[in-house]
């Protein structure tokens, strides 16, 4: 087990956000990872539980072990008590590392309060025996600055030389500010981090050694800084006239008003927090108007404990009610306006959006290779959640597939297309009007990326009619008839993956299951080698995930068809990177139980294995018998499945739609699917319910699928 202990070169660094970003750089690489805060170090104002601990605890579900209090911790220290308190330390440690290969350990930030800081940590990182990373930001200085502070702080560990003194992530570097997104080329990733090492090892000689290396230069993105209006309005204690969005919006700007509304129109861009006094009759109602047509700004803050007349609040109500958030401070604008020029920009603990942001940002710009091969290589990957959707990300990235939306213009689609088309995860097609899709963009404030491509169903559905026909002549379809069924967007779509123009299909966000299957069963048909068309869910265990077939297709599969389910799941499992152990699930395990339902389990093995010899499959197993190893190992001791399966095979789908959804719903797992196979070209369903990550996900898994079976 490795143990990387976070050492801070000052304030400001962004600590906790590289311990995220850490964590899920480490968890992408397979490994079981774990956190710890020794002392724990609230802000002003913070009365919760610890920050770095309760960020973790929801971001990456993990449960680290409670943080010692730090005046608890100073008091004994001020009575000679160092030795007790790394005891504790230890102890807690050892909690932290229970069943993990990795436990990531943060220390404590330098500050006015707590100048000791630095000592504690040095002792901290000898007691766990811990490989340290140094964790520092530019703050302004130049590069020499930088590398001596670096070299610095590394000496109070052992020097760069030691071997336990790992190198550096350097955090907030402005030099690299980005606009957009994350970029998919790692090599590009790369490039930076081998740039910016040779700038840094020119200042200084020390750093340009073997053993020491910047492991991370994570770019500054303010709005990754971005706190939402509710925060300001908590942090100012202000008074809230109208809450809008504030939950929402996020403040990316802040200006202070002085000026007339001819001179002040320009600054009113998305994302801004305008200040003014109350009685700037002028500038709250030219804000309400900008919010009105489509400038959504993160919030009006009125100063003086002035509250604007009546009849100016009934002007501006329309803006309100379109999510314009107005609060009220006591202090005037200058006292105001230094108050947030102070503000604490911490994450708060119940933002999970931007903390999901800056985790996933941050580990984007680690060094995952290098950090793998410092953990060392594991006999077998575990396929953890966080490493799966990354792992889907990435991979589609490099499909470069074309997939097509028939429910071109439903607001999560959209979204979902945009983000996808961003980040080059896929070149999603929507099947729907232009101008409404447009207008779905600017109700929702969704930014339409360059080379999203829209279609109008009307301008091109009669192209498709003479094809279909011909696809379908063996049941007499009509061309009168195929006219009609493809005003349905979703046979459109289909007839343009059974064409080649697109590579995949997802729908299912406002239709039913059947509707985004039935015209696949007809016009896509099975793949070779297949008699039937299944479904698996990838199910986002805390721990690994875990592929479940068939919970969405076959109501009552025989044995043959039960056998071809099997195999098929197990080849969806090894496709995404899920070693295949298949368990045939049961009521009954080994030769212990007998009855029609058992024989057919007993009877898809054994086909099973005649079609796949090499393939890892034992049943009839039950649940407890195929997942839990010590069940496994009592009650089919020699099975190479039980106690370890990945992939589980129910008998019928009143048992596997059942099981998934009692998993999903009472463990909180989250499920992605049901992913379709046995088609020759992709097909997905989405759940009605599904969120905006959920579309994007399965877009993914459509643009893998496309790519795996060309």
């Amino acid at each position: 087990m490795h143990t990387f202990f976070l050492a801070p070169t000052g304030f400001g660094v962004g600590l906790t956000s590289v311990s995220l970003g850490l964590i899920r750089a480490l968890e992408r690489s397979g490994l079981r990872v774990h956190f710890l805060k020794p002392i724990a170090q609230p802000h002003p104002g913070d009365s919760g539980p610890e920050r770095s601990t309760a960020l973790i605890s929801r971001t990456m579900g993990l449960q680290p072990p409670a943080p010692l209090d730090l005046h608890e911790v100073e008091r004994r220290l001020g009575n000679g008590e160092l030795d007790e308190v790394m005891e504790d330390i230890v102890s807690r440690y050892r909690e932290a590392a229970r069943d993990a290969d990795v436990v990531v350990v943060e220390g404590m930030v330098p500050t006015r309060q707590a100048a000791y800081a630095a000592r504690i940590n040095q002792h901290i990182a000898t007691s766990l025996d811990a490989d340290v990373i140094l964790v520092s930001a530019p703050d302004d200085d130049n590069l020499a600055s930088l590398a001596h502070r670096i070299e610095l702080h590394a000496q109070g560990f052992g020097g760069p030389n030691d071997p336990k003194v790992l190198g550096v992530i350097i955090n907030k570097v402005r030099d690299l500010e980005l606009e957009g997104d994350v970029p998919s080329d790692r090599g590009e990733l790369k490039r930076t981090l081998k740039d910016y090492a040779l700038a840094l090892k020119q200042e200084s000689r020390v750093l340009d050694t073997e053993g020491f290396r910047l492991i991370g230069c994570i770019p500054w993105q303010g709005e990754l800084s971005a706190p939402r209006t509710s925060d300001v309005a908590s942090l100012l204690n202000a008074r809230i006239l109208h809450p809008g969005e504030m939950h929402q919006r996020r403040v990316r700007d802040i200006i202070l008003c002085a000026r007339t509304v001819p001179n002040t129109l320009h600054l009113f861009r998305p994302g801004t927090l305008l200040v003014v006094p109350g009685d700037r009759d002028d500038i709250i109602i030219a804000s309400s108007l900008a919010s009105l047509s489509g400038t959504p700004l993160a919030g009006l803050l009125l100063t003086g404990n002035i509250v604007p007349d009546e009849r100016v609040m009934q002007l501006c109500q329309p803006a309100v009610d379109n999510g314009l958030p107005i609060v009220l401070v006591e202090t005037g604008s200058f006292a105001t306006a230094s108050q947030l020029d102070r503000m604490n920009r911490e994450i708060p603990v119940d933002d999970t959006e931007r903390t999901t942001l800056v985790t996933d940002f941050v580990a984007s710009y680690i060094d995952h290779a290098w950090l793998q091969r410092r953990c060392g290589e594991t006999t077998e990957r575990r396929m953890s959640p966080p490493a799966f959707r990354y792992d889907l990300v990435t991979r589609a990235q490099q499909a470069g597939k074309r997939i097509v939306l028939p429910e071109g213009d439903e607001p999560r689609t959209v979204q979902a297309a945009a983000i996808c088309q961003r980040r080059g995860i896929a070149q999603c097609v929507l099947l729907a009007k232009p101008e409404s899709v447009e207008a779905v963009a600017r109700a929702h404030h969704i930014t339409l990326p360059e080379g999203l491509q829209i279609i109008d169903p009307d301008e091109v559905r009669e192209r498709y009619v003479a094809p279909m026909v011909e696809l379908r002549k063996d049941r007499g379809l009509t061309a009168p008839v195929a006219l009609q069924q493809l005003e349905d967007n979703v046979v459109l779509g289909t007839m343009m993956l059974a064409l080649d123009e697109v590579d995949g299909l997802v729908s299912g966000a406002i239709h039913t299951t059947a509707n985004t299957i039935r015209p696949a069963f007809q016009l896509i048909k099975t793949a070779p080698g297949y008699n039937l068309v299944s479904s698996v869910f990838f199910m986002l265990l805390p721990d690994q995930v875990l592929v479940y077939g068939d919970c969405a297709v076959n109501p009552d599969p025989d044995a043959e068809e039960l056998a071809e389910i099997a195999i098929q799941s197990a080849r969806s499992a090894e496709a995404f990177g899920i070693p295949p152990r298949v368990a045939m699930i049961s009521y009954s395990t080994g030769s212990s139980g007998t009855g029609e339902d058992v024989e057919k389990v007993r009877k898809a093995t054994q086909l099973a294995r005649e079609r796949e010899p090499g393939l890892l499959i034992d049943g009839p197993l039950q649940y407890d018998a195929a997942a839990i190893a010590s069940v496994g190992q009592q009650k089919a001791p020699d099975s190479l499945v039980a106690g370890k399966a990945t992939v589980f095979i129910f008998p019928d789908l009143n048992t596997g739609n059942t099981t998934y959804k009692a998993v999903q719903r009472s463990a909180n797992v989250i499920s992605v699917g049901p992913m379709l196979q046995g088609l020759r070209k992709p097909v997905n369903d989405l759940s009605r319910g599904a969120l905006v990550d959920d579309i994007v996900f399965t877009i993914a898994l459509t643009a893998i699928q496309a790519d795996t079976q060309n």
